[in-house]
């Protein structure tokens, strides 16, 4: 298995929550040039369009047209916003195109639609060789600015927002914005310790590749900008998928793949080796190591090697990537010894873990401490849930964590390939062991869960709710189906607890909505989950012309329906509102549903019949927020954080200063939010806790305790 870290091409290919995951804008402006190259397999600067891409664009554009959830066709308005989103795709940062280019451009922004209608995309081309005259351009300047003398100590600024900025009007205006880029980019790499020297030479080789792998882009690439420039003027989940990108989501969903097990990220031009999958084919063999410089590739043993310099990650990627049990031969230069290595790896088949359920049980005493166990550790403790359960003064209770990045499935486009892993499978694995290990709560942990399968986000539901609806699909035609959970009896029917943030979103979202439904649990996190609810279809564009022996033509990944909670809310745009929120940045940063351009608005059905669990009355939830609101008025990292919520809304409209010492206090500032974001990132990799003991957390495990004794005053009350 080999991973790709590189950024996307377009910013459709992935889902919108994870393009705009990282928000600061330190990190943000810091990796702006290099995140929007191109990402797919590439060879050469694209020609003119083919027969196969009028083709493929006459089927995307029919399909937008026809079968879209909002009913809207392909006219003048979606074809002035696919020329925005084209533009924005290229240039988000308005450093290339000059006001002139746009104007230009724009006296054909009403013929995409016309253009569509006949398969021709010529139009994409056109405008992209301009941008590759403007990049060489620009980027030739920006070696000029590298080498110039700055004057860090002046307080001058650059604009934070791109939105704010206009297109420049001549050359002196773009000239003056690329020494003020540069200039930041200096000030990052100082700021990191670098010395000038090396600062200036990492910019130099940053910028190079940056020309030349806009210079690599093929037809493929273009084309997938182009027609998701379209599709992402319906919606903005909406996405035309190349082949390559077709490949590595069907791999991402499977949660498998044939390789050596590594990631690998493109760093000033080469390809390091970022992390390496425990127990996968390279950590297995043991030399290569994190850090290492991958300099060529070779096929087979003895196998000639070739140079990847300069190679875009995915090409590098693709050629690592194999069938189990064949080799790959590998030239390093070591970080340790900076000296060149040839390993000869025999590739395997890999799971990846780091995207699939994993738990963890917390033991505590109230008032006493911690004691976590793995989730897989066999016991023969009775299992502990609701109406068995007495939680007396200084007993010890456990609670099981189960960590889920996503909703994953092994089923991709109707195929089982009888290989992929399972959310739901996974999921009632892990509470099979926690009721062997009589835990007396689970807790769900949905942070920076994305979704993924809706079948696997109701199969999962259904482990904790006996038979019923878990949400309402609405069609094109406005029509509302009920999907079910039918499997009778809960794997888990004891307490439970839903933990969110704004990245929890489309399948999370479904799974928290319907536990809030049916007073099955309790949510908690930040104010409100992503706000995405709507259902994409993934068509292989090739099946849907010849089914026996399809072309390669990609996939269109397409808005069909809008999915509504049992209670008839639809989850689109304000997202499920926690029961108990608790401070947090995540909660300010603008990367929700309303936050992304043609999102589709919120409205409701009727609800739907549903057992009440009452496991999450307004009394109980009304208490729970009382006993956490004390605490977090009283904790000292909840203060930090306010303050730090306070500081973000300042300076989101505050400019980027360029003096040095300046940058260097707000960069030391910017720090500690990168650290939290950071020990996110580590939760979900496979060889990382799951569940970090920090103050956020802490207060998590306590509502947990209030809960599991509001919920046992609450039973003996009954009696």
């Amino acid at each position: 298995m080999i991973r790709s870290v590189a950024a996307p091409s377009a910013p459709a290919c992935r889902p919108p929550m994870a393009r705009r995951r990282l928000m600061l804008w330190a990190l943000t402006l810091a990796v702006g040039l290099v995140s929007l190259l191109p990402a797919v397999r590439t060879e050469a600067r694209p020609g003119q369009p083919s027969d196969r891409d009028r083709r493929i664009a006459l089927l995307v554009s029919t399909l937008m047209d026809r079968r879209h959830l909002s009913g809207i066709r392909v006219n003048d308005t979606i074809s002035e916003r696919a020329m925005e989103m084209y533009l924005e795709m290229l240039d988000p940062l308005k450093l290339y195109f000059t006001q002139a280019d746009i104007d230009k451009f724009m006296l054909e922004k009403d013929r995409i639609d016309d253009y569509l209608r006949a398969g021709d995309v010529r139009i994409a081309k056109r405008i992209f060789d301009v941008f590759l005259q403007r990049v060489a351009q620009r980027i030739e300047r920006a070696h000029a600015w590298i080498d110039a003398n700055h004057d860090f100590t002046v307080d001058e600024t650059m604009v934070r927002d791109p939105e704010d900025l206009d297109w420049v009007h001549n050359d002196a205006e773009a000239d003056d914005r690329w020494r003020k880029r540069v200039k930041f980019d200096l000030l990052l790499q100082t700021a990191d310790d670098v010395e000038d020297a090396d600062a200036k030479e990492r910019l130099h080789k940053r910028y190079r590749s940056i020309g030349k792998r806009w210079e690599q882009t093929d037809n493929d690439e273009l084309l997938e900008l182009f027609l998701t420039a379209v599709t992402t003027s319906f919606d903005p989940h909406s996405t035309y998928m190349s082949p390559d990108n077709l490949q590595n989501f069907m791999i991402q969903m499977r949660l498998e793949l044939n390789g050596i097990g590594a990631t690998l990220e493109s760093k000033y031009g080469e390809t390091v080796v970022r992390s390496l999958v425990p127990g996968g084919a390279a950590d297995k063999d043991g030399r290569l190591q994190v850090d290492d410089v991958i300099t060529g590739v070779g096929q087979g043993p003895g196998g000639q090697i070739t140079d990847i310099a300069d190679m875009k990650i995915n090409d590098v990627v693709s050629q690592i990537r194999g069938e189990p049990n064949s080799v790959v031969r590998l030239e390093v230069r070591t970080a340790l010894t900076n000296e060149i290595k040839v390993y000869e790896i025999t590739r395997a088949r890999i799971e990846l873990k780091d995207s699939a359920a994993r738990g963890k049980v917390i033991s505590r005493t109230p008032g006493g401490g911690e004691i976590a166990q793995p989730a897989d550790a066999s016991g023969n403790q009775p299992t502990s849930q609701v109406i068995d359960h007495t939680m007396l003064d200084g007993d010890e209770v456990r609670i099981g964590v189960i960590n889920l990045p996503s909703f994953y499935t092994g089923k991709m486009g109707g195929h089982d390939d009888g290989e992929g892993r399972s959310t739901t499978h996974d999921m009632k694995e892990l509470l099979e062991d926690f009721k062997r290990q009589g835990v007396d709560l689970v807790m769900v942990d949905l942070r920076f869960n994305g979704g993924g399968s809706l079948p696997e986000a109701i199969d999962s539901t259904g482990l904790f709710i006996d038979k019923g609806p878990v949400v309402q699909v609405k069609d094109i035609q406005g029509r509302i189906k009920p999907l079910r959970d039918e499997t009778p009896g809960a794997t888990w029917d004891g307490p439970l607890v839903v933990v969110i943030n704004k990245f929890s979103a489309s399948a999370s979202e479904i799974f928290a909505g319907a536990i809030q439904d049916y007073g099955r649990g309790i949510v908690v996190g930040d104010h409100a989950t992503h706000g995405k609810g709507t259902v994409q279809q993934l068509d292989e564009l090739g099946r849907m012309i010849a089914p026996l022996n399809p072309p390669n033509f990609g996939a269109l990944k397409m808005t069909i329906q809008q999915f509504y909670r049992p209670g008839g809310d639809s989850t689109q745009n304000q997202g499920v509102v926690s029961d108990v929120e608790l401070p947090s940045r995540t909660t300010h940063w603008d990367v929700g549903e309303s936050d992304l351009k043609f999102a589709l608005e919120f409205d409701r059905q009727l609800p739907l019949p549903r057992d009440n669990y009452r496991m999450a009355s307004a009394q109980l939830i009304g208490e729970l927020r009382n006993r956490s609101q004390l605490r977090v008025d009283g904790s000292e990292y909840f203060e930090t954080e306010k303050n730090a919520i306070d500081r973000y809304m300042e300076r989101k409209e505050e400019p980027i200063t360029l003096n040095r010492e300046k940058f260097l206090a707000e960069r030391k500032e910017l720090n500690t939010e990168k650290d939290k974001e950071d020990m996110f990132e580590d939760m979900q990799s496979s060889d990382e806790d799951i569940f970090p003991d920090e103050p956020y957390n802490e207060e998590l495990v306590a509502i947990c305790l209030d809960y599991l004794q509001l919920l046992q005053d609450q039973r003996l009350a009954k009696r």
